[in-house]
Parts: C-alpha cells; structure tokens; sequence
C-alpha cells in the first residue's frame, strides 16, 4: 500500500491519467478503455476487441475460460498467454516460451523470426501450444495450467519453410498435424500438408500429404485451424495475403480430401483490410464466434472478434451485407452470452514495486540476467548499461531494449529516471524508444560535466544506418521525466521531458514511427554503452506509464 499510495500522489502523474479507473493487479494497472473500441459497457462491444498486436491470434474455451496466443516472433519472453471470462476483455497472464532455442540463433536480435503463427489446444488435461519456426521446424509446450510455467520446447517436425501447424486428436485415435509453407525458406507456398503425429503429440511420424493447393484461386493460403463438426472435417485458412485477404474455409468427410472450399469472410464495403487468419470458438450455450487480425500497418495486428452461424454445415462469419453468401466484419455487436461481465483490459503500466516485470515487458533476443535488476522492496527498475554488440552503428542489434507493444491508436508513454554515470566514462546513455525499422528516442547522457537530453532519429536501421541528433538541451541534473505522444493514423510521435513532472517541454521534431519485421512498432526503455568504455553506470526508472487518449476527440 505504501507504495501504492507514493506513486500515486507523490509522483507527480499529470491530471489527464486520472481520466481512467484503475485497479492494481500485481505488476499491472489495468484500465477501463473509452468507447472508441472494446467492450462498450452497455452489453454490445466495437471491433477491434484488443488494439495490440497480438499477431495470428488463436483462443480456446475450457469450461468458463478463454485463452489466447500469438505470435511472438523474435521477442522474448514469447507466445503470450491472454484470458478472458467474457471473450471481450482479456489480460495477460502468462508467457509459454521463456527461451527460444537454438539459443546460440536467438541470443541476438533475428527480427521477424522465431515464433510464427500459434495454435493452442486443450487435450486430455493438458494445454498444447504448436507453433513453426520457418527456420528448424514445429515445436510443441504444453502445461497444466496455463498460468503456471510451460514445459521445454519438443521439436516436433524438423525443417525449413514448415509454418502455421494445427493438430486434430480425432475420436479414432489417430492424431494429425496440418501445416502451410513458407516460400523464403522451402521456395513454396500455398499448400496446406498434413501429417499424422504419435499419441502424445509430440512427433510426426510419417512423411506428410499435400491436401490442398491454393494456387489460383486462393493464393498464399496460410495458417490452418483444424477443426471437426458433424462429420466433416475443416479447415480454417487465410488466403491472399495480410493486408488484403480473405478467409477461407475447407470441408471433407474424409481428412486426406478431397475439399470443397467456400470464402467465408471478407473486406467487402468494410474499413476493415484482411480480416483472416484466427479461431473458431464455441460457447457454453452453443454460440459460435471467430477472432481474427487486421493488419494495421505501424500499429501491427489487432484483434477483432465475429458472431459466426453455421447453414448447412457451412460457417458464415460476421454479416452477410450483400446478400452474396459472404460475410463481413461487424463494426459493433451484442457481446456474447456467457453469463460474465468483466471491465479490465490490458494496458501497459508499471510501477516496478514487486521485484518484477510486468508481463507486457519484453526484450528483443532470449534475455541475460545481466541486462536488469529489480529487486523485491525496491520501487524502481534499474538497467545496465550494456556494451552494443561489435560493429554495431545503432539500435537495431542491441539485445537488452526493453520494449512492448502500442497498446492504442492515441496513447502518452510517460516515464520518470535517474541516470547515474560511473567512472565519469563517456559513451553511454539511456531514455525512452519508439522502435521499429525506423526508430527515434529521447536520451540522457553525460557530456563533461553536465547532464543533456536529445532526440536521435535513426532511418532503415536494419540497413546499418547511423543515427542523427535532431535537439539537445542541458539538463539541470541527472533525473529526469520523459514523454512521448503518439497519434494516430501515421503514428506520429512527439518527444517531451520535464524536471519537475508538471511541465513538459516539446524537443525536437515529430517522428513517424514504422513497423519491425513483422511486428508493430513498440514503446519503452534502453541503457546503452559504446563498446570499449569502462563498464558501469545505469538507468533507475521510477515508473512507467501509458495514458490513452480518446481518438474520438
């Protein structure tokens, strides 16, 4: 409570944050959203449910419970585990993958790789989470408790372009795994091939079998769920790419085929791009409901959720507008019945009180303990400051950024630090980073004898670009508070700071924030040393907040 109580009233946080009702629940305040999106508090919710980019969503129902995954990629720690008692509002609980491996491959930053595409099943009490790495293969963990920590990853089937797996224990015995193919790695694509698995899930134990070519009509065909319902069995795959396709669906009384194929969702007369690629998801009381991404540029993948009916054993997904037999995504809805009405969702704050992280916390390679420390009965987070790896002329190969999703169209990251120099070395620096291919932060260092901040701009980081100071002003000391506003639709970014958390000054100029590899661009925090410096010096971060604003206004 006392440090509840300090960070609240003593700390300074500007008045605007008080707009939300907040509820401490462990390393995260959680708030109530405004009306633009989410739950709309009046039984219906607006698309999408969770403006993050919780890529390639899938979600499960067991009993009263739902969870979701997605895909991490490079990030650590990866496959975010979400729950939800009433299918709108979800909070993150748990991370499955604490390490991706091989180790060696994902200690350093590999943007875009690693964790693509997950699927996650309940089965014989345990929950498994199947998911490609297009570089070595399908791994598989599982648990009993999705809350709990997950086992090892098993490699499940080893090889190159294998992505997007799904399994299917059918009530034969038998045990399937589908999968789609990455043409960066396998040099194809648009095929769907399905293998039988041992009992346990665990290994595939045949060859596999192509069962669907996409080429032509349904192009890129990607990430299948596998399903099966009054006989048939489906198959739930995108097709015709992220930003543009389509969702599709494939049916057979026998799973080697032949299917017949029917687009179930599409864009139509919708502002909404793509909408594919997520799950099926059965209530308590029978209702049928699909989460799905639309992909949205620099703000990433963001999760919407349709009602679904089925006619004559066919799914038809939010509403058909046209009458042409297509459904299309809903802008607003009754939510579904499930007897829950809950109001918290996800938001990014942190106070650092408990001796650690929260959850929406990650890095960019498998983390090292040497990178931070937060220590039980400590209220700050303090980062080292880390030697950049050899070679590197910015940010993009730097492993210890600590970085998490933009949680919002229109949203303030404000946070309050302490800077504390050893040695009096030169060469090293820390503050607040809007990260992407193109990247710009707002940093405190040591020059001579006096502290300053700047704005540094860095385009095509992944191209070895060298980073440009666009302002710097001298600070009266080394604590200082820095803010960054972001706004949608381009993602315009503008930096302030204060001395006294009251008045904030503008530096430098607007930035335009841009996606990674596959992933949205993120907010946070980084301590940086040039290489061959004397070691020592960190960053103490007080707190860690984001206020999100009403797009609406």
């Amino acid at each position: 409570m006392r440090n509840t109580i300090k960070s609240i009233t003593n700390k300074m946080w500007s008045r605007s944050n008080f707009l939300f009702i907040l509820v401490l629940t462990g390393n995260n305040l959680m708030a109530q959203k405004p009306s633009n999106f989410g739950d709309q508090h009046d039984g219906t919710y607006r698309n999408p449910i969770v403006y993050a980019d919780y890529s390639d969503p899938d979600v499960i129902r067991v009993d009263e419970d739902y969870y979701m995954t997605a895909s991490s990629f490079h990030c650590m720690p990866g496959l975010p585990i979400l729950h939800s008692k009433d299918m709108i509002n979800w909070k993150i609980i748990n991370h499955a993958l604490t390490l991706q491996i091989p180790s060696d491959f994902f200690n350093i930053p590999r943007h875009g790789f690693g964790v693509w595409a997950p699927t996650i099943r309940f089965h014989n009490g345990e929950y498994y989470i199947y998911w490609g790495d297009p570089d070595y293969g399908v791994y598989v963990v599982k648990t009993n408790n999705p809350a709990n920590k997950w086992s090892d990853p098993i490699l499940v089937l080893p090889g190159k372009g294998i992505i997007d797996p799904c399994p299917l224990w059918d009530n034969d015995g038998n045990v399937y795994l589908v999968h789609g193919w990455a043409a960066s790695r396998s040099g194809i694509n648009s095929l769907l091939t399905l293998n039988k698995m041992n009992a346990e899930g665990t290994k595939v134990v045949n060859i596999g079998r192509h069962i669907y070519d996409g080429h032509g009509n349904n192009p890129t065909i990607e990430g299948p769920k596998l399903y099966k319902r009054n006989g048939y069995y489906y198959i739930f795959a995108p097709a015709g790419g992220v930003a543009t396709g389509w969702q599709l669906v494939l049916r057979s009384k026998n799973i080697y085929g032949p299917y017949e194929e029917k687009i179930v969702l599409e864009q139509g007369t919708t502002k909404t791009n793509g909408p594919h690629q997520g799950a099926w998801v059965e209530t308590p009381k029978g209702e049928s409901w699909f989460y799905h991404f639309q992909d949205v540029g620099t703000y990433g993948r963001i999760v919407h959720i349709q009602p679904m009916q089925w006619k004559n054993d066919w799914p038809l997904m939010g509403l058909d507008k046209d009458n042409n037999g297509i459904g299309e995504p809903v802008e607003q809805y009754k939510k579904p019945d499930v007897g829950k009405n809950t109001s918290e969702t996800e938001i990014g704050n942190d106070e650092f009180t408990n001796g650690s992280l929260g959850l929406q916390w990650q890095w960019q390679a498998n983390p090292s303990i040497t990178w931070s420390a937060s220590i039980a009965g400590k209220d700050y987070l303090r980062l080292f400051a880390i030697q950049n790896p050899v070679d590197a002329v910015n940010l993009w190969p730097a492993p210890n950024l600590l970085l998490q999703k933009f949680p919002a169209p229109d949203f303030t990251a404000t946070t309050k630090i302490k800077f504390t120099v050893e040695w009096d070395a030169p060469g090293k620096k820390a503050g607040l980073l809007i990260m992407g291919n193109d990247y710009s932060y707002l940093s405190i260092e040591k020059q001579g004898q006096q502290f300053i901040a700047r704005q540094i701009i860095c385009k095509q980081a992944y191209n070895d670009s060298t980073e440009h100071i666009l302002a710097t002003v001298v600070l009266p000391g080394n604590e200082v508070y820095m803010r960054v506003q972001v706004k949608s639709p381009e993602a315009s970014c503008k930096f302030s700071y204060s001395t006294d958390g009251e008045k904030y000054t503008e530096i430098g100029v607007p930035f335009t924030a841009q996606p990674d590899r596959w992933t949205g661009a993120k907010v946070g925090l980084f301590c940086i040393s040039e290489r061959n410096v004397r070691s020592g010096s960190y960053m103490d971060v007080d707190w860690f907040r984001i206020t999100e604003l009403d797009n609406k206004k």
